[in-house]
């Protein structure tokens, strides 16, 4: 019986190492000493069986110090027979939970297991995703770190079996949220249900996907929908007011002269504008109506659930008068106006196309109008624009097909009542509608992007009459011609470059340029007026009076004549305000070194007023107007000047 109990002992002793070798980390010093235990209790437990059995004599005793050598000698045999395919085994099963682990911790996306929700173990990735050490999430919800806006929908889709990804943010320690693509699959281990998760941080591709669908729906400047945004959600609104049974306004914004901003003070400028206008728009509207900028200075509002026209015009009117106030943007103030087309769903239109084409037509219609107003559209409306649309299609073929001619009209020397020089001035002969007025085409040039093309041409014509005319009269002279802005501004200039081709040292011509072009002492303005006062030619100021005058900048630039509007000469009396105006402006030019042309001239007492004034030179109907070159020649030739002064 004593025998028998020590081999239970020894039994029991080899069931408790069995089960803490399988959790001992293989080559522990306790893994290797609880094999050599096992081991020696399995030989002692055999022999002491063994000698159980022999028959009782007095040897046995001796036989028990036999049964311990034969202990030591079967021992190595035992373990290699008994023991060494369950240390195998064991030291299999670790070193591949081993590899999984590290594979785990290796994963770029976090890992956990989970047991009726709480987790049961997790990779290295998911505690640096969270910002949590490894023991303050193990024995934790899994959905205590998803936000509580979450929490419900992603335990419904868990129930569900769903092996679906989900999306949804995680809680960090820090307080902060991560965006994560979460893949939960069911399994059992040793008949016990869990769940393995796999957890991918998706934060930054859902800022990227942010990003552009920004960029692709929305203005980087403003901040406004952009066209293509703006396309849908006018589809959006009509589709409301089609249930609702409701109107839809619809209004098209055009910023009146935005080009003369971009063109004298810069792009830079001209943006900053922008964005005030949108913020000015938006203040005028309800945060129920949308606006979008289509491009350039285009607005669109569309105002949705209209019930009463006298809210669309209270709107217009609000956004007319916002955007007319000066922005301050620099030194001085800059003052724009707007022009708006107005339609209404579905009284004139039911589809985006049509409401958009219609509002650009009302818009037009502003334009015409004299700008800074708003009109509503009418059916009208669409046989002015495809005449426009025609006469944008012929300008484009005017061009190639000779149309365009250059008129010259005189400008006399109010002392002497001299020819002096002329000013080249631009008419279109319209195969079929005949002459047609600057008046009428240019603004479409304008908005079809060929007027610098025009300009050039009329440049190069306009150099080569005064070089004829030079070498006719045998004296310098000058044909006066408008330069744009742009052209002023633009690098190689190819008028300069024609103009030092001549090698007349500016004989020929001199350029006109509006004085919002010198407002800005830009490097290109300033480079310009160099390369112009290299070549030899006279720089006059046109339409003085009318714009951002500023003596300063007469001071800083040379220029040779100013221009005064006919909008002085026009009302000239005796004792006018105008003549008053009229007479400092001499004063203040002639002063400044600059000689005054005054224009609009249509009456010998305008005339006289002018040249009791001081006045240099005038140019109008009272005598001549504009003429084709060949006339002009005649009148070169004939010094024929009508209604001249005497001298």
């Amino acid at each position: 019986m004593k025998l028998l109990h020590r081999t239970n002992e020894g039994n029991e002793s080899i069931g408790i190492s069995y089960f803490l070798i399988k959790s001992l980390p293989l080559k522990s010093p306790a893994f290797i000493f609880l094999v050599i235990a096992l081991t020696v209790f399995a030989a002692e437990a055999s022999v002491m069986l063994l000698l159980h059995f022999l028959p009782k004599v007095s040897f046995q005793e001796e036989a028990f110090v036999d049964a311990t050598l034969l202990v030591i000698i079967i021992s190595p045999a035992l373990y290699f027979y008994l023991f060494r395919p369950m240390v195998t085994q064991i030291s299999a099963r670790q070193n591949s939970e081993q590899r999984f682990r590290t594979l785990a911790d290796a994963a770029f996306e976090g890992v956990a297991i989970t047991a009726q929700g709480e987790l049961l173990d997790i990779n290295d990735q998911l505690t640096r995703m969270l910002g949590y050490e490894p023991h303050e999430l193990i024995g934790q919800q899994l959905t205590n770190f998803i936000p509580q806006e979450d929490r419900d929908r992603v335990i419904a889709k868990i129930k569900t079996g769903s092996e679906e990804q989900i999306e949804h943010e995680m809680l960090c320690k820090d307080g902060s949220r991560i965006n994560v693509e979460c893949h939960w699959q069911s399994m059992k281990q040793q008949g016990i249900p869990i769940n393995l998760v796999a957890i991918r941080d998706i934060t930054e591709h859902k800022r990227m996907d942010a990003i552009i669908t920004r960029q692709a729906n929305y203005d980087s400047l403003t901040g406004l929908s952009n066209r293509r945004m703006f396309r849908d959600l006018l589809e959006q609104e009509i589709k409301k007011a089609h249930r609702s049974r409701h109107n839809l306004a619809l209004m098209f914004i055009d910023l009146d002269r935005f080009k003369d901003v971009n063109d004298k003070l810069g792009h830079h400028v001209g943006d900053k504008l922008l964005v005030q206008a949108a913020k000015r728009i938006v203040a005028c509207v309800r945060e129920t109506d949308t606006v979008s900028r289509l491009g350039g200075d285009e607005f669109t509002v569309i105002l949705s659930e209209m019930t009463d026209v006298n809210h669309i015009e209270n709107v217009a009117h609000a956004i007319i008068q916002s955007l007319s106030q000066p922005y301050e943007l620099g030194e001085e103030g800059i003052f724009i106006s707007a022009s708006i087309g107005i339609t209404i769903y579905p009284t004139d239109a039911t589809n985006p196309d049509d409401l958009l084409r219609n509002a650009d037509q009302a818009m037009y219609s502003s334009k015409s109008e004299g700008r800074n107003c708003f009109h509503f559209f009418t059916g009208e409306m669409q046989e002015a624009t495809r005449k426009r649309h025609q006469l944008a299609k012929d300008l484009y073929s005017a061009m190639e097909g000779d149309q365009f001619q250059v008129y010259f009209q005189p400008i006399v020397d109010l002392r002497s009542g001299g020819l002096f020089k002329a000013e080249a001035l631009l008419r279109w002969q319209h195969p079929v509608r005949g002459m047609i007025s600057p008046a009428e085409f240019i603004p479409v040039a304008e908005d079809i992007g060929i007027i610098d093309e025009i300009s050039d041409w009329v440049f190069k014509e306009s150099l080569e009459q005064g070089k004829r005319w030079t070498k006719l009269t045998g004296q310098s002279f000058r044909v006066g011609v408008n330069i744009s802005p742009v052209q002023f501004r633009a690098k190689n200039n190819k008028w300069i470059k024609q103009i030092n081709a001549t090698k007349l040292m500016g004989a020929g011509v001199s350029i006109e340029i509006t004085e919002g072009t010198l407002l800005n002492d830009r490097p290109e303005i300033v480079e310009s007026l160099h390369a112009v006062h290299e070549a030899g030619v006279e720089v006059a100021i046109d339409d003085f009076g009318t714009g951002h005058s500023s003596l300063s900048y007469l001071q800083k630039f040379k220029i040779d004549y100013l221009k005064i509007d006919q909008s002085f000469t026009r009302n000239l009396t005796t004792d006018s305000t105008e003549l008053a105006l009229t007479e400092a402006i001499i004063a203040m030019a002639h002063k400044l070194g600059m000689k005054v042309i005054a224009e609009g001239i249509e009456s010998a007492a305008q005339r006289d007023l002018l040249a009791a004034a001081g006045c240099d030179f005038g140019q109008g109907y009272l005598f001549s107007r504009p003429v084709p070159g060949k006339e002009f020649e005649k009148l070169l030739q004939t010094g024929m000047i009508p209604n001249r002064p005497q001298r």
